[in-house]
Formats: structure tokens, C-alpha cells, sequence
């Protein structure tokens, strides 16, 4: 989009919001251009890490693995190694090969995530019916066997060759089964389908070992409150010199090989 659109748009937005009454708007994950475009409408700029696979075409997992230091290779030969001796296999249904069973099957893993940490699901099952019914081709889901019973299962999300995130859960506590489940089977099915990338989300610097590294995430908001938005800026300011210093320091710790 042309720059004059882009102002075009947000004020359109502004004025909507004025009109309605509401407190705020919010855009989330801008390009560093769509930050430069919020800015000059006078919306406020946060910055916070996520931590992204990139696929350095990849032919096999194992080639994947070469691009890693020693010591986090041999710990991720480790953890999967462990998964595969408890007798655990994973299978992946893509699109449309996700039948209404495993569906059931997924919701009872994500639901039982939830309720571990003593809250609810935050999305219902009829949300993933709609999933199903209508999305079908966006999702796919890895689910974990052993001894002929289904015992854990990983979701994620695909959109223009980038997988997203990933909802999981499981019945029976296998060590390491978590990041099988939630790191290596993604990653593994992504360098097959030739995905270019797999954002795994903020929080969590363990993903960094399994080569998910750290990233600036753009956001940008608008308050109605003149006060309120002038307190929020402030903050901003001082939790963006923080977020920098973070990702400086996660960056300097990089798992792979240096080029």
C-alpha cells in the first residue's frame, strides 16, 4: 500500500472510533514501513521479541541440525532420542485429513493444557468446528502414539508458506514429549513442505535452543484519553530501551554455527 493510503486508512479509522466512542484501536505485527506509516498518523510504536524458525533451505532435519553448534545439536538428538526410546510416534494429518475424531481428540489435549494451570479453554470446540468446516486447509496437527493409544497432539496454523504458533496437550507425561510435539515434528514438516518460516510466539527463551530465534514484533495504538495516552507513551518509551537490550542480548546468544 501507498503511503497515502495508509494515512487514508488510519484516519478513516480514527474518525470511526470518534464517532463510536471507543477507547482505543490497536494493529498488531506492522512491517517496519506500516510502523513509519503509524507513527506520522501520531499512533504510539511497541516493540516486543518473538522467536521465529527461518528455514535456511533445508533438504532434512538433519541438514537442519548441521547449522547448530554442537552442544545444542547433540541435546536436541538427546530430547528426541528419548521421545523415540518411551515409544512414542507421531503421525501428521494435514487439511482436510483432519477428521472430526481427531478434532475431538485435539480439543480434550487443549482443553486438559488449560486446566492443568487451573484455567479455562480459551476457545471453544465449536470454534474448531468452524476450523474444520471452513478452514480446513489452514491447520495442521501432529498427534503422538504409544502403544496403539493416542496420548498428546500439537496444532499449528499455515498461511502463505509460514506456519504459526501452536496449541498442544497431552494425557500421558513422556519426558521431552513437549518439544517433539511442539518444536521438532513442526519444524520437521515444515522443511518437507518447504515453509519458509515458524513463528513460535513471544515468551520463552527455550525456543531458542531448538533454533527459534528472537525477533522485533511491531505494534501500534491509538487512545482516545489525551492523559492516558500521554502515560502510555511515556512507558513506551522505557519499555522499548529494555525490549532493545533484550533482544541485543538474546542475539549475541545465537544457537547456530557462526557463517
Amino acid at each position: 500500500d501507498s503511503p497515502a493510503s495508509q494515512s487514508a486508512l488510519l484516519s478513516a479509522m480514527v474518525e470511526l472510533a470518534q464517532q463510536e466512542g471507543w477507547s482505543s484501536l490497536h494493529v498488531l505485527f506492522l512491517s517496519n514501513e506500516e510502523v513509519k506509516a503509524t507513527e506520522a498518523a501520531g499512533w504510539l510504536s511497541r516493540h516486543t521479541v518473538q522467536f521465529h524458525w527461518h528455514n535456511d533451505s533445508y533438504t532434512d532435519f538433519e541438514h537442519f541440525l548441521g547449522a547448530m553448534n554442537q552442544e545444542k545439536r547433540k541435546k536436541i538428538k538427546q530430547e528426541r532420542r528419548k521421545v523415540s526410546e518411551a515409544g512414542v510416534t507421531f503421525k501428521a494429518f494435514e487439511g482436510a485429513q483432519i477428521q472430526s475424531t481427531d478434532w475431538d481428540f485435539f480439543y480434550k489435549c487443549y482443553s486438559q493444557t488449560y486446566f492443568e494451570h487451573g484455567n479455562a479453554p480459551y476457545l471453544s470446540r465449536e470454534f474448531f468446528q468452524g476450523m474444520q468446516d471452513h478452514m480446513a486447509q489452514n491447520w495442521v496437527l501432529f498427534i503422538a502414539e504409544k502403544d496403539g493409544q493416542r496420548i498428546a497432539c500439537s496444532l499449528i496454523g499455515l498461511a502463505n508458506q509460514v506456519a504459526y504458533g501452536r496449541y498442544w496437550g497431552a494425557l500421558e507425561r513422556v519426558d521431552c514429549l513437549h518439544f517433539e510435539a511442539c518444536y521438532y515434528q513442526p519444524i520437521e514438516w515444515c522443511i518437507r513442505q518447504g515453509v519458509v518460516r515458524f513463528e513460535g510466539g513471544a515468551q520463552g527463551e527455550h525456543k531458542m535452543a531448538r533454533a527459534l530465534l528472537p525477533v522485533k514484533a511491531n505494534s501500534a495504538h491509538w487512545l482516545a484519553h489525551p492523559g492516558f495516552a500521554d502515560a502510555v507513551e511515556r512507558y513506551l518509551e522505557k519499555e522499548g530501551h529494555g525490549v532493545a537490550a533484550y533482544l541485543e542480548n538474546l542475539e549475541a546468544r545465537s544457537p547456530l554455527k557462526a557463517k
